[in-house]
């Protein structure tokens, strides 16, 4: 019998109220997900916790609500901390008339009920990472009465903060604590790295940000918001377009603050000629941020090259798939690192302590589940490249950019775990997807295989209009993009359920 049974829609992944995944079965449950139809969205659980607001924290906040006469009619967000909370009422500006609440070590915002102002504030929120964790929605429900006892789970005893930095030391050679700085979600480590690079280039007269190809969607936000003007946001389509970069320099390296790349890129898995991207920006100032999330710092020495490391550790470190976490590794040798040290921490939302306690139980495992996982991935990408229904296939060692990522792998092996393949037959990707009896969800980088339309979920709005789809074609991103990443399953496995859909 198969390891993999097909999952109901809204059953969480893995089967604990803290997980980041839930199942999305097939093509019309994933459009109703980004249409808001209640037929899909009152069947699911829980979301990837940046995107959906716990059920834990919107029972908490409807308490709240409940017990406070005085914000009838408003609505409640509950966020990481007071800063996060100040952040987000000064981003709803005067017109929303927000208010700031603190209670019971509880921080939150306020706001006259509105579609528009519900929006920008969960749009915010989502961005930047600045929803209240789950674990501490959860024991404040304890507190109250509301719920009886935490859900019982593995815990480090000890120090967890000491826990999770020894093993990061390891993957980050020549770092120290003070180098490490813990975050509550990976787009908050790169929110305030990008902060503290941003306020500090600012005041040289640096302002313009460079973009290495196609980003995660809330880094692709986050440059497009927060930059200065919109023409300090200059997106550069091809990661392998060394001179065009150079040139880009030569023009306008005096006002170039920093460039954000990801390696590999997400979803292309496109990795670009890191060390010489790193000596166009020391030479001209400009401070590189690298993020290495889709396959790991403990996979790719990226560090020496970079001023800032910022990743999630929710990916292959937690790799239950129960804890939302992020990093921002500042390189003890760049140029601006003691002030970045001080500025990122005094940006970043830490990590609540459960939350930290479950990483530490969980990150000691990370090299013998990364073993497992390259192990696969080699195996499920070959039968892919040669399977007559596939189109294209991209993973960490596409000929295109396979000798850029060896150049920075630990090992020859250490390829991660996504996969992101097209079908060949026009239309093809419902039956595809609606048959197939893997995980289907949001994330990646746990022990159990997840695949999902990435785009789809990611971009809804660029797939279906066509300013989106001549957007996307643009970026040589196929709409029916499909994103894998493979688990520690038996790799028989996992390739016997895809050529089972493939028919």
């Amino acid at each position: 019998m198969s390891v993999f049974v097909p999952l109901p829609l809204g059953q969480r992944i893995p089967a604990s109220p803290h997980a980041v995944s839930c199942s999305l079965p097939t093509m019309r449950a994933v459009r109703g997900y980004e249409e808001k139809d209640p037929a899909i969205t009152s069947r699911l659980t829980s979301g990837y916790p940046r995107f959906v607001v716990h059920p834990f924290a919107r029972q908490l906040g409807a308490h709240i609500l409940a017990q406070t006469p005085e914000l009838a009619g408003r609505t409640l967000w509950l966020t990481s901390s007071e800063p996060m909370a100040r952040a987000l009422a000064a981003g709803l500006g005067e017109a929303g008339h927000a208010q700031v609440l603190a209670r019971d070590g509880l921080h939150g915002v306020s706001h006259p009920e509105s579609a528009a102002l519900f929006a920008r504030a969960k749009t915010f929120l989502q961005n930047v990472g600045g929803f209240l964790s789950s674990r501490e929605a959860e024991d404040h429900l304890v507190r109250l009465g509301l719920l009886a006892a935490p859900f019982p789970e593995e815990t480090f005893p000890g120090d967890a903060a000491a826990e999770v930095r020894r093993h990061l030391r390891g993957a980050l050679p020549g770092t120290t604590d003070a180098d490490l700085l813990l975050a509550s979600s990976g787009m908050s480590a790169i929110y305030a790295a990008f902060r503290a690079v941003a306020d500090l280039q600012a005041a040289r007269g640096r302002t313009v940000w460079l973009q290495l190809g196609w980003l995660y969607l809330d880094t692709i936000a986050i440059l497009q918001k927060f930059t200065t003007t919109p023409a300090d946001y200059v997106y550069i389509r091809d990661v392998f377009d060394l001179d065009a970069l150079a040139r880009l320099f030569a023009a306008h390296g005096a006002r170039i603050a920093g460039v954000i790349a990801e390696v590999p890129t997400n979803p292309l898995i496109q990795t670009p000629d890191l060390p010489a991207l790193a000596a166009l920006c020391r030479t001209h100032g400009a401070r590189l941020l690298v993020d290495p999330s889709i396959a790991s710092v403990f996979d790719l020495d990226v560090l020496p090259q970079a001023d800032v490391v910022v990743t999630s550790l929710t990916k292959y470190t937690a790799s239950e798939g129960d804890v939302l976490a992020g990093l921002a590794a500042v390189n003890p040798a760049g140029p601006d690192a003691a002030e970045l040290r001080r500025r990122i921490a005094a940006a970043v939302e830490p990590l609540y302590p459960r939350d930290l306690a479950r990483l530490a139980a969980q990150i000691g495992r990370t090299g013998a589940v990364l073993a497992r996982i390259h192990a696969g991935t080699a195996r499920v990408a070959a039968f892919l490249e040669t399977h007559p229904a596939i189109k294209e296939v991209c993973w960490a060692l596409s000929p295109a950019s396979r000798a850029n990522y060896l150049g920075l792998a630990r090992s020859p092996d250490a390829t991660g775990g996504m996969i992101t393949f097209t079908l060949r037959a026009p239309g093809a990707l419902e039956k595809f997807y609606d048959r197939l009896r893997l995980p289907k969800g949001p994330s990646f980088g746990m022990t159990t295989t997840l695949i999902c339309p990435f785009m789809y979920l990611a971009h809804y709005d660029l797939v279906t209009t066509p300013a989106g789809l001549a957007e996307l074609a643009a970026s040589k991103l196929d709409p029916d993009l499909l994103r894998l990443c493979v688990g520690t399953e038996p790799p028989a496995e996992i390739i016997a359920a895809l050529a089972e859909a493939l028919g």
